[in-house]
């Protein structure tokens, strides 16, 4: 019964048909009148109400052919297991994350939940830092976990992540320094997408306010920027901004980024595109609503209006739409700091 309680929290809508009833439960009850008496069981106490207007079958027992869900009812069991759970695990494991969501993701994560919890009942949190797969194999006896199989995000959600001195395992980051502004208290960082921006670019980094200079190499950064603190171990406010391709793909990898480490817009990059003759393609590419509309809000309505007219009919601005000499002017002379 707990599985089946698990699914209706789960379940998309409010309202369930008997037969996605049965699709539900025939993994378990395999008789109509096993089917009959869990449904009859879930109506009395509150779980199932049956839709009245729907009517109820003829069969012996009667069951509605619709019934409404009552998640509330199911959430309250949930919680008062979760609150069980919390009274006896370490004081590190955060449950929070789990009353908000769907009980299936606390069903899936449990197991390794208790893992986490006797390493730290036994270990306390780590002093020394290691790589993600020898943190992994120390946590769960796997040293995929951390890294293929989930486990990053599951401790992400308990709060440990951060917490237990894990070196990440990516690519190196690509970047070159500018040796003039290393010892500034503010630096400036910019991430290019592409390789010939980049090596336009390299030239004018001395000549800039900029520390480095750093090859995005497409998606690859999203993984690779977890590398900078470690590779640039240097004191400092550090600003990082992003300069893309104006197309659906370069938006949804600076918003993986923002989102990672509140990287800015190169704003007078994409202004600067914004100016010059759109290309046609990349209409395979999708979009990701929530990365476009923040992508968006950095710029005034007017251009808002031309970049969302631009994606839809199928038109982007790619970087190398910037000749050289005019992403090096751009880049020495435009306004960083405001």
């Amino acid at each position: 019964m707990k599985s089946i309680k698990r699914q209706l929290a789960g379940f998309s809508r409010k309202t369930i048909r008997l037969d996605e009833l049965e699709d539900i439960m025939k993994e378990v009850l395999h008789t109509y009148e096993d089917f009959a008496e869990a449904v009859l069981e879930l109506e009395t106490v509150g779980i199932l109400n049956m839709v009245k207007s729907k009517g109820r079958t003829s069969r012996v027992p009667s069951l509605a052919f619709q019934y409404r869900i009552n998640k509330s009812h199911l959430a309250e069991s949930h919680h008062k297991q979760l609150q069980q759970y919390r009274l006896s695990l370490h004081p590190l494991l955060n449950l929070d994350y789990y009353y908000h969501h769907d009980p299936s993701i606390w069903d899936k994560d449990r197991y390794y939940i208790m893992k986490l919890d006797d390493y730290l009942k036994t270990e306390d949190l780590p002093p020394e830092p290691v790589p993600a797969p020898e943190r992994s194999f120390e946590l769960v006896g796997d040293e995929k976990w951390i890294t293929e199989k989930g486990g990053k995000e599951l401790l992400e959600r308990v709060g440990l992540f951060d917490r237990l001195n894990i070196i990440p395992v990516s690519e190196p980051l690509m970047f070159a320094i500018n040796p003039n502004k290393v010892m500034a208290p503010t630096q400036y960082h910019l991430i290019v997408e592409n390789k010939t921006t980049y090596q336009g670019l390299l030239p004018t980094l001395p000549e800039t306010i900029f520390a480095t200079l750093i090859y995005g190499a497409g998606k690859a950064v999203i993984k690779c920027i977890e590398q900078f603190p470690l590779q640039y171990p240097v004191e400092a406010n550090h600003q990082l901004y992003y300069f893309g391709d104006l197309d659906k793909e370069g938006i949804s990898i600076w918003y993986s980024l923002f989102k990672k480490q509140s990287i800015r817009l190169a704003l007078p990059f994409y202004l600067a595109c914004l100016e010059k003759e759109e290309a046609r393609g990349k209409e395979y590419q999708k979009e990701n609503k929530e990365a476009q509309d923040r992508f968006l809000s950095y710029f005034a309505i007017e251009q808002q209006h031309q970049i969302r007219s631009l994606l839809k009919n199928g038109f982007y601005h790619p970087q190398e739409t910037l000749k050289t000499r005019e992403l090096q002017e751009i880049w020495r002379e435009s306004n960083w700091n405001s």
